[in-house]
């Protein structure tokens, strides 16, 4: 079975620095009303297709099978529901440990977050000085809610 373990950060932008090289992407969720997400994602020139599970502490359950791009496209512009989450993700490697950190655009713009997966959930990757709160088990913050809801209708109290 497949399984994700990652842990999910929000960035200080001043301790940064210059990001190069990011890939953008494009994805949207198909609704299946359960616990699982179906995600639609266009990164660079490739589609995929990714389904998980329910999230309990940073791991869950993940398939991702890479799909011809038209594919991607149509299953995004005819099958997903809101808005498609506009991105682009940058990879930095620190320690040893490779972060992805993401630049949301559109509408959920001024929102960027730094993903960091691990091969074991004891495990406790050095912390980059740009990473702050820590927010794996927030559910705000998983990109299928950013899709529901966006982060530019979150009131300032909640950013």
């Amino acid at each position: 079975m497949g399984q994700e373990i990652e842990r999910k950060f929000l960035v200080n932008t001043d301790r940064l620095g210059e990001l190069t090289g990011g890939e953008v992407m494009r994805q949207g969720y198909i609704d299946t009303r359960s616990l699982a997400t179906v995600r639609a994602r266009i990164a660079g020139e490739r589609g995929w297709l990714t389904l998980k599970g329910g999230n309990r502490d940073g791991v869950r359950s993940e398939f991702e099978y890479e799909i011809p791009i038209e594919d991607a496209r149509q299953i995004i512009d005819e099958l997903c529901c809101g808005p498609v989450i506009a991105k682009t993700r940058y990879r930095r490697e620190y320690q040893g440990y490779t972060w992805e950190i993401d630049v949301f655009e559109e509408d959920n713009a001024g929102l960027i977050v730094a993903e960091v997966e691990l091969g074991d959930v004891t495990e406790n990757p050095p912390l980059p000085d740009w990473v702050t709160e820590e927010v794996t088990s927030d559910p705000r913050y998983y990109n299928s809610q950013l899709a529901r809801r966006p982060f530019q209708q979150w009131p300032p109290s909640e950013r």
